[in-house]
């Protein structure tokens, strides 16, 4: 079983006796000078009083052992709490000899609830769409990936009907099924003409309307307590209102008939076993809630459990606010191509090889910028050229850079060992990991924080990435779709500077091939670790920049 830090965490906190959680990993370098866990001095006085931590507990915590608990060196008091080492060459060893377990998604022993991923923003066309609007596109496809990817059923609505739409998804790289055939509507518009009220004062219709629904009971009844807007009185309905609801119906319905993910269908395949997660864009939301309303009063099958993901605005500094997404990605690309244009001193527009990458670079530039925030929270956009920099520690052409530095890194390693000089790599289970040690003072722990930084971490990253409160009560929903962005920037930082200091590749001297393989594999992880985050977002990896 692979050690966790949830586990070794849950085990520290255990052995501290009845109580909540004391425990917490430390991240900062200077603090991994010395520590890997803390128990604040405080949280410790709390809890024992002004006593010390009994010696019988002390000498629990060192001899601590479980499924994925890491093992333990020393634990001893300091003046910040109760601070404890792990036995970091045997984590090494654990953890690289397993490279797999720790670079992919944890699959859960049970599936969770089915979930229909409804983006409404697709509706319409490429130029019609907005940025706010681009940004819920763009949550809902990391978030699909990132369900996807522990193996809960996801239904995608709508699938797309604007010729114009898969070319655009295409080119950022969004995954989003495209329509066939359009659902059947009888049912709802038979339901919707029996609740229709009569038009009051004569009420001019527009065309494709055939009347009003009172929703006023049902926002009475649901919304007090869910989050409905107080406001939400009735909902004017028409056929292309009907033909949404009828999109929605037949994913629910038609579950078990999908196929496409090679899952079996849940035996208890009801509305009941699903939910719908609306992800909209702020300005969308009061329609949403009347779409939600009425669903619920023309259809007795509909799921209980709909929810709001709600994305804030995007405001963009020094641009008009009229900025569509498809003048966003031509703006990023030129100024990609400009970029590299700069730095080679040649035009590559020709080159079709490089024009490819150079596409990959403007997605990863857009996708970082629009899901390293929370998707709630307001974004502001800086349209500045320096957005693209591969100097710059914040950007997605930042994290490519350096994915192509380490694969600039192997193919050396390569051509090195076919030339003769370097042996071929052996057998990771005869590496000596006791070699990982950070021989520069400054900043310390280079290997280590790599390690326990990134790749120990990261499965648990990926699970709260598509964790999702289904049963917490109210009408939103908050998802942590800016994790995997934030985490691989600071995994390519923490990677840079220890690839700048660290000389990998070494003299081809028989006596530092022991160290130097260590910390191939050592990069071997960090490099499927940004595989795997990049493929949640879409992007593949790059060979060169």
């Amino acid at each position: 079983m692979r050690l966790g830090v949830e586990e070794t965490l849950g085990a520290l906190n255990a052995a501290l006796g009845p109580g909540g959680p004391v425990w917490f990993k430390e991240t900062r370098a200077r603090h991994l000078r010395v520590r890997d866990f803390l128990a604040p001095r405080r949280a410790l006085e709390a809890r024992f009083g002004d006593d010390q931590v009994p010696e019988r507990v002390v000498h629990a915590i060192v001899g601590l052992q479980g499924p994925g608990v890491a093992p333990v060196l020393s634990c001893a008091p300091t003046p910040a709490g109760l601070a404890l080492q792990l036995r970091r060459s045997a984590v090494f060893e654990r953890v690289l000899g397993a490279v797999a377990a720790y670079a992919a998604p944890t699959v859960p022993a049970a599936p969770g609830p089915r979930v229909v991923l409804h983006c409404p923003a697709l509706r319409g066309s490429p130029c019609a769409l907005r940025l706010s609007q681009l940004r819920a596109v763009l949550v809902a496809d990391h978030l699909a990936r990132a369900l996807h990817a522990h193996r809960v059923s996801v239904r995608l609505v709508p699938a797309v009907r604007d010729p114009h739409m898969p070319t655009f998804l295409q080119q950022l790289r969004v995954d989003w099924p495209a329509a066939s055939e359009r659902a059947a509507t009888e049912a709802l518009r038979s339901r919707a003409l029996a609740e229709l009220t009569p038009a009051r004062n004569a009420e001019a219709l527009p065309p494709g309307a055939l009347g009003r629904v009172y929703l006023k009971e049902l926002v009475d009844e649901r919304g007090r307590t869910t989050g409905y807007d107080p406001k939400l009185d009735s909902c004017l309905v028409t056929e292309d209102l009907l033909a949404v609801l009828a999109e929605l119906q037949q994913a629910v319905q038609d579950w078990a008939e999908d196929s496409s993910l090679g899952l079996a269908a849940a035996p208890d395949a009801g509305a009941d076993s699903c939910m719908v997660v609306h992800v909209v864009s702020c300005e969308e939301e009061f329609q949403q809630q009347k779409l939600d309303l009425l669903w619920w009063k023309l259809d007795d099958q509909a799921p209980l459990r709909q929810k709001h993901l709600v994305c804030g605005p995007v405001k963009v500094a020094g641009a008009p606010g009229t900025l569509t997404a498809p003048e966003y990605y031509e703006l990023r690309h030129a100024q990609v191509c400009k970029a590299s244009a700069l730095k080679r001193g040649r035009d590559l527009a020709q080159d079709s090889a490089w024009m490819e990458i150079f596409r990959v670079l403007s997605v990863a530039t857009i996708k970082f910028e629009m899901l390293s925030t929370a998707p709630q929270s307001q974004l502001l956009l800086a349209l500045a050229d320096s957005s693209i920099s591969t100097k710059g520690t914040k950007s997605g052409t930042f994290v490519m850079y350096n994915c192509a530095r380490l694969a600039t890194l192997f193919e050396s390693y390569k051509c090195s060992m076919e030339q003769g000089l370097y042996p071929t790599f052996p057998p990771v289970s005869s590496l000596d990991f006791s070699l990982l040690h950070d021989e520069h003072p400054s900043p310390p722990q280079g290997e280590w924080l790599l390690l326990f930084n990134s790749i120990l971490p990261f499965p648990d990253l990926l699970s709260q990435t598509a964790a999702l409160p289904c049963t917490a009560p109210g009408l939103h929903i908050t998802a942590r779709t800016e994790m995997v962005c934030k985490f691989l920037v600071q995994l390519s930082m923490d990677f840079s500077s220890y690839y700048n200091r660290v000389h990998i590749l070494g003299e081809p001297r028989p006596h530092l091939f022991g160290q130097m393989f260590a910390r191939l594999q050592l990069l071997r992880a960090v490099r499927e670790v940004l595989h795997t985050g990049l493929a949640m977002l879409g992007l593949p990896p790059l060979s060169h920049i």
